[in-house]
């Protein structure tokens, strides 16, 4: 009687399964980036909760005590509450203002065929090729000609920045959403229409529900954008308009840096930022999927 076959002691190996030495190898890339990530963190958490000396000398790991005061002193050192308004009323109307122009150019590119419709995008995108420095001069000329001739206090005002940051935001709002659009199907359009709805009804009550992880990727974006941007708000405001990224300049005196209350003030303007995008992350990154996709 023949003997039965051996049985192999190991099992057969997946084509798709990963060997071991590259996932433990991959495992301490990701520790090691990890770390290089979360050390500047706590950095700016620890230093946040140490006195002056020990963050103004020499750099100690540990605090030699642990105190809230920075917290308490950033509010009185410099009008950080005022500087956090001006951020969130020009952050917040830049994205509103981009979110609503974007939606409309974004649709009739999308759903109408008209002359220059090729032109237009690629002008909106080629807007993108070029550095934003190259057009502070200019607007910087511009503001203060149109103050001059109209009265209209651009320079140095809320609304200038507000127009400023519209034409960082706006072009790639208008190419992202162009792109998401065109991934709704237009069967949507032609069903509102059946039903009497007008075209701007239909764009409200059918499109926009459809579109908005891309609404919200282009609104988060919008509103990064303006929230944390230095150079323009620097030349473009005064003591009254100041914004928060500008603003974290005061805690640097001639004689002394608070460095303390840096990092507590940087953490504190950090919040809203970091916490609006875990809340949205899901639409973030399914309107930027969907729209580069397409």
């Amino acid at each position: 009687m023949p003997s039965p076959p051996a049985r192999r002691d190991t099992a057969r190996r997946s084509p798709t399964a990963a060997p071991r030495s590259f996932l433990w190898s991959r495992r301490i890339f990701l520790t090691l980036l990890s770390g290089f990530v979360l050390l500047p963190v706590y950095v700016m958490v620890s230093s946040s909760l140490k006195p002056l000396q020990d963050v103004s000398g020499a750099f100690r790991w540990m605090p030699s005590e642990l105190t809230l005061r920075p917290y308490a002193d950033i509010w009185k050192t410099v009008p950080l509450a005022k500087y956090f308004v001006n951020s969130l009323v020009v952050a917040g109307a830049a994205t509103v203002c981009s979110v609503v122009v974007a939606v409309f150019a974004a649709y009739a590119v999308s759903r109408y065929r008209f002359r220059g419709k090729r032109l237009f995008t690629v002008s909106v995108l080629s807007t993108q090729m070029f550095p934003g420095i190259l057009f502070l001069l200019p607007l910087f000329l511009m503001f203060v000609h149109i103050g001059n001739a109209t009265g209209v206090a651009l320079f140095g005002s809320r609304g200038g920045l507000i127009l400023t940051y519209l034409t960082f935001s706006l072009p790639f709002s208008v190419w992202m959403l162009i792109g998401y659009l065109d991934s709704v199907p237009r069967e949507l359009d032609e069903a509102a229409l059946v039903d009497g709805c007008g075209p701007l009804r239909a764009l409200f009550l059918v499109v926009v529900p459809a579109a908005a992880p891309g609404i919200v990727a282009v609104a988060v974006y919008a509103f990064m954008t303006a929230w944390g941007e230095v150079l323009f708000a620097s030349v473009m405001t005064n003591d009254t308009t100041r914004t928060l990224a500008v603003g974290l300049q005061g805690y640097s005196t001639q004689n002394d840096v608070y460095w303390n209350q840096v990092m507590a003030a940087s953490l504190v303007v950090s919040v809203p930022v970091v916490a609006g995008f875990l809340l949205l992350q899901r639409y973030l990154v399914t309107g930027l999927t969907a729209g580069a996709v397409k």
